[in-house]
């Protein structure tokens, strides 16, 4: 799996080489700043594009933006955002085209490696894999229908939100299959969200509904 990682802090991003070589990863470019990673993502077209959001010239949001444009040119090129903190205009953003691909982490959770290890594969599958924190925030601006949930189905949501299929979120909650089935039915009733087989595109759209 080739991976396009741009980092301008140089000793994290020789980490995030190392880290992901030791994985079993091919790094097919590492970069600094975000004209270099627009290109190489348009034209490596890795597997997963690892972009931390404030990159050169301006340490605003240039890599977001550079992934963004990559993802205009390349349609669902998988993209795993790493930041310092919960930005939900960010999170939005990746998530507007409902593509797919898409992944946002703080860079705590980069020190976990199994764990990063496991993000990166659901990203480049076309998987959504969010901080359990990003979510709690998306989750924060829609109080009105999200209280109309049970407190199991608001741990089914957040846990949905992560990424995790139905059987993760049974054995994460020691509750059976069936009974994940029949929360996430209620969730989307009411939600007023059309439930949906497709994993992927049912956490796009409860994140998306939930973050309008």
């Amino acid at each position: 799996m080739r991976i396009v990682i741009a980092e301008d802090l140089y000793l994290l991003r020789e980490g995030l080489v190392r880290l992901l070589s030791a994985h079993g990863f091919e790094i097919a470019a590492a970069m600094a700043s975000a004209p270099e990673l627009l290109e190489a993502l348009v034209e490596q077209r890795p597997d997963v594009g690892i972009v931390d959001v404030r990159l050169p010239p301006t340490h605003t949001d240039d890599g977001l933006r550079a992934a963004l444009q990559a993802r205009a040119q390349v349609p669902g090129l998988p993209v795993l955002i790493l930041s310092q903190y919960v930005e939900q205009l960010y999170a939005r953003e990746l998530l507007a085209d409902r593509a797919g691909g898409v992944g946002y982490l703080l860079k705590d959770r980069v020190f976990n490696d199994e764990a990063f290890a496991a993000a990166i594969r659901t990203v480049a599958a076309g998987g959504t894999v969010l901080d359990p924190e990003v979510v709690g925030k998306l989750m924060t601006r829609r109080a009105e229908p999200v209280a109309r949930l049970t407190p199991r189905e608001r741990e089914v949501l957040a846990l949905m939100a992560e990424g995790r299929s139905n059987v993760a979120i049974a054995q994460r909650l020691f509750i059976t299959e069936k009974a994940v089935s029949k929360h996430a039915a209620g969730i989307f009733d009411k939600l007023d969200l059309a439930p949906s087989d497709d994993d992927n595109r049912r956490v796009l759209a409860v994140l998306a509904y939930l973050d309008s």
